[in-house]
């Protein structure tokens, strides 16, 4: 798949980036998958347990490796849960899976600076490459990590210390961005910069209760702390 159209530059006002590597978080942070997430679990307990539940109770565990947050509504079901999950939501992926406005922009931004970038999320290395060949946005990142590839998952620090070690940079000098708790808890627990974005899943307070080092509630905001 060619890769995504060229976008204006993303004009800061900013020379000196803040940090030598940016890690970012995917869903709800450079994707906006949060609807799809949501009808995913809707449908997904509906099939499974035969009940409804409301949009709290679907993203309350977001952020974690999908098996983990099915075995809260269900151990004993779980398995099929994530089945019935991944069916429903593989299959409205591509329909229904954007990335944010402006991010293309600061991704290119950054690159521009030297900023070396790194993903780590909780998705599968599948469910990952599939966002990856829908937007195009793979060849920015010089290491991504997934939730089936580090023996920790978020809100563990070790996929973002991994991420670091691939891209050569210390924890201190480095920057992780994303939307919830787990990921501001790997961040903190990590040594880097934990920077939390509220376009996401999870509302503000949430996200405050976590005490992320900075809350960035834009793009161009997100572009500023940043230092480009």
């Amino acid at each position: 798949m060619p890769g995504p159209a060229p976008q204006p530059p993303l004009e800061t006002g900013r020379v000196s980036p803040a940090y030598k590597a940016v890690v970012f978080d995917l869903d709800g942070t450079l994707l906006d998958s949060v609807e799809l997430i949501i009808i995913s679990f809707q449908h997904a307990i509906r099939e499974v347990l035969g009940r409804e539940v409301s949009r709290e109770e679907s993203i309350a565990w977001v952020g974690r490796p999908l098996r983990e947050q099915m075995e809260r509504f269900s151990p004993e079901y779980a398995e099929e849960l994530v089945d019935v999950y991944r069916e429903f939501n593989h299959r409205e992926h591509d329909r229904m899976l954007k990335l944010y406005d402006g991010i293309l922009n600061l991704l290119e931004a950054l690159l521009r600076a030297r900023v070396k970038l790194g993903l780590v999320t909780s998705k599968s290395r599948y469910t990952t490459q599939m966002a990856f060949d829908l937007t195009g946005i793979e060849s920015y990142f010089g290491m991504s990590v997934c939730a089936d590839e580090c023996a920790g998952n978020k809100p563990s620090p070790f996929p973002i210390l991994a991420c670091l070690d691939r891209l050569g940079v210390e924890p201190a000098e480095a920057a992780y961005v994303g939307d919830s708790p787990s990921d501001i808890q790997a961040a903190q627990a990590a040594g880097v910069r934990a920077i939390g974005v509220t376009w996401g899943v999870f509302d503000n307070g949430t996200l405050e209760a976590e005490k992320p080092d900075i809350l960035v509630h834009t793009i161009p905001e997100l572009a500023e702390v940043l230092g480009i």
